[in-house]
């Protein structure tokens, strides 16, 4: 026998290259040679502590659990007020809200565009008497309310105001948020009505008035959910949605408003993916990078201007529409990523939002899928369990550092709003997402049920029927509203919207008057777009 050893063979491996969802390039074994130059007092510190790795409170779910929310939203709004009441009895900790197309790009339900439209992606909102319907009998002030609504967030916000107005509800006491994040709208989603700039506008002067206002609301969730549905990368998705945010910072200082008195009510909404690692990483150095921009690029000073919050929804891109009982695992493998990433609020998709709105019994399962990894799985009785991973801190490192790089080009461009007038972020995710579908042609990429594991015969499962006689009941409420309110008394606050839109004042005490004359949304977008005009999409190819 030979006295020399022998270095064993390497075992054959599934695949010549292993990668993240996303693309990033994955090691067989990570060992602390993967973070040479890594100082955990630098980069990973403590929960609750600059930068903010680990999470943004010092007990994070020891505290208290992430606030459990479902997206809901359809039909008429008294459809909708007997969904919300049926989860909030369930154990839902928030509201969610999704509003119809016609409501999200300003436009009543008998505009001729609106036809075949109204309720069947969202809610129908036309006035204050529905926001009044859609809110009956629950206590604004005691439940925290998500708004996904953009191009119209000002709009709906004034609404909802009014509405706790009514109910004698505290201002002051009011909480939640409003996505008002219109420049993923031009990226990635499309329901976008103005200009970039007079946007923008509208986006400034909602912080400015809610700092006043509504201390305790959100006024704006920096969205990457959109951008990631679009076909970006895990990488572009941080990248992206913190250039956003930088656009939306320095718009703000640039409207006058001073860091520290806007940083603490921004908030992010994340898409929470199926790569387990990689969303978790995701995350953590989305965290971390935001922590580092706020402190070195805009010299905030507040801690609460250096946490990034931010709500997590599960991938609807992930869906499918073949066997949909398995994406109730897709579903909980995706929640448990964003809980062990440290999110604030949550939303877990329906089983059969690949085939259509979600029924009463998929609603429960997927907030039942919430309950459980809170109740029942431990990940919430200890913060940041992954910590220290030699593979979560790699690809943590990686994610920064590649998003940083993107930023920098951003900026080397004129920053996030010539980017997207030229195309650029637009292109880059057309370009992602085109690679991943050639890799699911290719079977690089398993979908389960789609492009492999294929079912012989595909069972049926219940799914939800919008009734369209909903859209001639919502029509006719419309006209009897137009037929009954004071009508000079709506034309005079639509003029003075109209002329406060021409100057440099504050569009939110306008739009409220509105809303309390009852205009309608389609009204009072009308009265802008007669001032700012309609955005024209750039085509890229």
């Amino acid at each position: 026998m030979s006295n020399s050893k022998t270095k064993p063979a390497t075992p054959t491996e599934r695949k010549e290259k292993f990668t993240t969802l996303s693309g990033l390039p994955l090691d067989r074994l990570y060992t602390e040679e993967n973070l040479a130059g890594w100082n955990p007092d630098d980069s990973l510190g403590y929960p609750g502590e600059f930068p903010f790795t680990r999470g943004i409170y010092p007990t994070m779910y020891r505290g208290r659990f992430w606030t459990m929310r479902q997206y809901a939203g359809f039909g008429s709004a008294l459809e909708s007020n007997q969904r919300y009441r049926y989860l909030l009895s369930k154990g839902q900790a928030g509201l969610s809200v999704a509003f119809d197309l016609p409501t999200q790009i300003g436009m009543d339900s008998d505009h001729p565009l609106a036809l075949g439209e109204v309720g069947k992606v969202g809610v129908a909102i036309d006035s204050l008497e529905d926001m009044e319907t859609l809110f009956d009998g629950i206590p604004l002030e005691r439940v925290s309310t998500s708004m996904t609504i953009n191009a119209t967030a000002a709009i709906l916000l004034c609404l909802y105001v009014a509405v706790a107005k009514r109910q004698g509800a505290s201002l002051q006491k009011l909480s939640g948020t409003v996505q008002n994040d219109v420049l993923k709208e031009y990226i990635a989603r499309g329901t976008y009505i103005y200009p970039v700039r007079p946007a923008m506008r509208i986006v400034t002067d909602i912080f400015a008035w809610c700092r006043g206002h509504l201390p305790k609301w959100n006024t704006i969730s920096i969205s990457g959910y959109h951008i990631r549905e679009a076909g970006s990368t895990a990488v572009q998705e941080v990248a992206f949605t913190l250039a956003d945010g930088i656009a939306y910072v320095q718009a703000a200082l640039d409207a006058g408003l001073h860091v520290d008195d806007f940083a603490p009510q921004l908030s992010f909404f994340f898409n929470a993916h199926s790569h387990l690692l990689e969303e978790i990483a995701k995350y953590r150095a989305a965290r971390r990078l935001w922590a580092r921009i706020m402190a070195e690029r805009f010299s905030a000073k507040d801690s609460r201007s250096l946490m990034l919050r931010f709500h997590a929804q599960t991938a609807g891109s992930s869906l499918t529409a073949q066997q949909p009982e398995n994406n109730i695992v897709r579903v909980a493998i995706q929640a448990l990523a964003a809980v062990l990433g440290g999110c604030q609020s949550l939303h877990t998709n329906s089983m059969d939002e690949a085939l259509a709105l979600p029924t009463e019994d998929a609603a429960l399962i997927a907030l039942r899928t919430q309950q459980i990894l809170a109740s029942e799985t431990g990940v919430a009785n200890t913060v940041d369990p992954v910590a220290g991973s030699y593979s979560i801190e790699h690809l943590t490192n990686e994610i920064e550092r590649g998003a940083l790089a993107y930023i920098q080009k951003l900026d080397s461009l004129g920053g996030m709003l010539r980017a997207i007038e030229a195309g650029y972020v637009q292109g880059e995710i057309q370009k992602a997402a085109y690679e991943f579908q050639q890799a699911v042609e290719k079977k690089e990429q398993i979908v389960v049920g789609v492009n492999d594991f294929i079912a012989g015969e595909e069972r049926t499962i219940p799914t939800l029927r919008v009734d369209p006689e909903i859209e001639r009941t919502q029509i006719a409420r419309l006209n009897a509203l137009r037929a009954k309110r004071d009508s000079a008394r709506a034309k005079s606050a639509l003029a003075e919207l109209q002329r406060r839109a021409a100057t440099t004042e504050n569009l939110l005490p306008a739009i409220l008057a509105a809303v309390e004359a009852y205009a309608t949304i389609g009204e009072i977008s009308d009265a802008l777009r007669r001032i700012f005009g309609e955005y024209q999409e750039s085509v890229v190819i």
